[in-house]
């Protein structure tokens, strides 16, 4: 199937994927723009290491839906499992209901948008990009976290290391309200901004320390 969509991608057409059976990896590696409409739950890895398609999801997705994505738009209408969106350096992924454990985990770039709750260690060593919660997060939010910024609505179960709270300024609600209604979502929360607090920064001052305590 992968090969067949590799083939149809390479000549920019709209595919549409009937009864997927929750197979893992579906739509993995298409490197050209092209739009797949799948129709029915995904496996693990599902429409990962792409760079230009769209796909649309009806259904749920297994772990790692669009782990490492270069560019590319990717809208889920249920669940996400465990390490949404994770590496990706562009593109948006859209999870309509909840995304499980580490959401967003080591993004270089890109948005993540989860209509309902993400779990633990969501943003978990964030290098750059956008993460939107409209629920609740999971504890140890933002741990070890460089650059980038976590929006949540809900509650926040604890914050991770070196992740702080900052001020969210009206343009920036603007532009997630805007983000979010692009996806239907016409509801406008008010959300609390989560960055890096910096203390990690300097790895290299960090590792002189630990040696000088052997």
């Amino acid at each position: 199937m992968n090969r067949r969509l590799k083939d149809l991608a390479s000549e920019g057409a709209d595919v549409t994927v009937v009864n997927p059976g929750a197979r893992h990896n579906t739509a993995v590696g298409l490197l050209h723009p092209c739009k797949i409409d799948i129709r029915g739950s995904v496996g693990y890895y599902s429409a990962s290491l792409m760079d230009g398609p769209e796909v649309t999801i009806d259904g749920n997705a297994g772990w790692g839906l669009g782990e490492n994505m270069m560019s590319g738009r990717i809208v889920l209408s249920r669940d996400a499992g465990a390490s949404a969106a994770s590496t990706i350096r562009g593109g948006e992924v859209f999870v309509g209901g909840n995304a499980g454990a580490r959401a967003g985990i080591s993004m270089k770039g890109g948005t993540l948008v989860v209509r309902g709750s993400a779990g633990f260690l969501t943003g978990f060593m964030m290098q750059k990009g956008r993460i939107i919660v409209c629920g609740d997060v999971g504890e140890a939010v933002g741990d070890s976290m460089y650059e980038g910024v976590i929006y949540v609505a809900g509650s926040i179960g604890s914050l991770g290391n070196d992740a702080v709270l900052e001020d969210v300024s009206e343009d920036e609600l603007l532009d997630v309200w805007g983000t979010l209604e692009s996806y239907g979502v016409e509801e406008r929360p008010v959300f609390a901004k989560i960055v890096s607090g910096r203390r990690l920064y300097h790895l290299d001052s960090l590792e002189r320390l630990e040696k000088s305590a052997i």
